[in-house]
């Protein structure tokens, strides 16, 4: 079932009784086209509106704007149970009173008029999907009988029993730990191969999304970064925030320009970068992006070398550098060749970005040029548009202006009281703004003009006794 999503927009109001306008845009004209049968990852950091946008495709949320079609149908406004999709939540929402095979049956029992089946069709489907997920041994068991990994798999079959047009899945690993996380994703991969079921899949790790996933969606701030095959996105990440967000070991991150066609990190020149105009720039290094050499052009001190095995990871630090400590990784058999307490490194062009230090956005050069035409043609012969977000994003900008705003000073009875007597005042500010040690005399002789007047605060009861009589 393809999915189409059209300038959906989902705007929580304000919570704030005396401002009405600090409403909050969690998903922010977001477009989107997946096709039938693939797995999607919607993928980013907590808060940019992944979860909030799954739960408008489920109908859990009503969209402020847009609309949401499965196939050729316009489901927005249609409600949840109407609409087809299977739903797995985080905490697998299990019944703990019934058994697996009666979780299981749940969805089945419920369905009212023509979709009502018999009881040996539900028994049926219930084996079936229950063997599809590998728990049919366990079908008697409780839910508190169960490890967290054979749970996730009971609420798994629980959604695809009902044969869904789409299958929905709300960061379902995250509780779990690390081996049965890298256990449960693969089941998560097979089942979605084997129903060929679309599915869209949100978590907030991008290895998950990045190891399962047919293709990518990363967001920020409600609104679509890019676009792409988990590989592509990651070999040619369109702005700084996506070649910040994928990788792990994360991507290294300089403070940089380029002068006269060379890309200098600090003081040195360390790759010639063509004719790309001269300009401050941030220059993002993937951690196998570093060559050890005797004479490389990046020299940066050591803090320590990481044993991993077949690789190990040279960590240091450079003056240069965004980020508290620089990882490069190379092979183990280079190890001998680190001695004293600096090392010099050659740079792999293809692992090297440069973003406009204003906007954040890619500045191609050299063979990237090519690699970039090469991703966003293989993306149209798919049928699917290259997706990339540059310049500023709505919701840092509204941030910014509601924190540059001055509040409202508040006025005190004694401003008021103040306010009264505008003579007297006027002549102390006159004389509090006089230099120190020079005295004004025209600001002293209003000041004591108005004490010889007698205008002096007076209480509030002897005015009021003073206008009775």
């Amino acid at each position: 079932m393809k999915v189409v999503l059209q300038h959906l927009t989902k705007i929580f109001p304000s919570r704030n009784k005396k401002d009405k306008n600090a409403e909050v845009i969690a998903v922010n004209d977001f477009n989107l086209e997946i096709p039938d049968g693939k797995l999607i990852g919607l993928l980013g950091p907590s808060g940019c509106g992944k979860s909030t946008t799954l739960y408008m495709i489920s109908g859990l949320q009503v969209p402020s704007s847009g609309k949401i079609f499965f196939g050729e149908d316009d489901v927005t406004k249609l409600a949840p149970e109407n609409r087809g999709i299977g739903l797995v939540f985080q905490n697998y929402a299990l019944y703990p009173h019934m058994t697996v095979q009666q979780n299981i049956l749940f969805p089945l029992q419920n369905l009212k008029g023509e979709n009502r089946l018999s009881k040996e069709e539900m028994l049926t489907r219930a084996a079936n999907v229950a063997k599809l997920v590998q728990i049919n041994e366990y079908m008697d068991r409780k839910p508190s009988e169960l490890s967290g990994g054979q749970q996730q798999r009971v609420a798994i079959a629980r959604a695809l029993v009902k044969m869904p047009r789409v299958l929905l899945l709300d960061e379902p690993l995250s509780n779990l730990d690390a081996r049965l996380r890298l256990q449960t994703r693969e089941e998560i991969r097979r089942i979605q191969r084997d129903t060929q079921i679309t599915t869209i899949f949100v978590t907030h790790d991008q290895e998950e999304a990045m190891s399962i996933s047919d293709f990518i969606v990363v967001m920020k701030l409600g609104v679509i970064m890019q676009t792409g095959k988990p590989q592509q996105v990651y070999d040619d990440p369109a702005n700084l925030f996506v070649a910040k967000f994928l990788g792990a070991p994360p991507i290294n991150v300089f403070s940089g320009r380029v002068e006269g066609g060379k890309l200098y990190v600090g003081e040195e020149a360390v790759l010639s970068v063509g004719d790309i105009e001269d300009q401050e720039v941030y220059v993002g290094i993937r951690p196998e992006g570093f060559i050890l050499s005797k004479s490389g052009k990046l020299t940066c001190n050591v803090s320590g070398v990481d044993v991993m095995g077949r690789d190990i990871s040279v960590v240091s630090t450079s003056s240069a550098s965004l980020n508290p400590l620089v990882r490069s990784i190379i092979s183990a058999d280079e190890m001998s060749n680190i001695t004293g307490d600096v090392v010099k490194f050659n740079l792999k062009p293809h692992k090297v970005y440069i973003f406009n230090k204003e906007t954040e956005e890619r500045v191609h050069f050299g063979e990237q040029i090519a690699l970039h035409e090469k991703v966003v043609a293989e993306m149209a012969a798919e049928g699917q548009n290259y997706v990339a977000h540059a310049g500023p994003l709505p919701r840092e900008a509204d941030d910014k202006a509601k924190a540059d705003e001055v509040p409202p000073q508040k006025t005190t009875w004694l401003d008021k009281v103040k306010a009264l007597f505008p003579k007297k005042k006027k002549a102390q500010d006159a004389a509090e703004q006089a230099p120190a040690g020079e005295a004004d005399p025209e600001a002293e002789a209003q000041v004591a003009q108005a004490e010889g007047e007698g205008e002096t605060p007076t209480p509030a009861e002897e005015i009021d006794k003073e206008g009775k009589e």
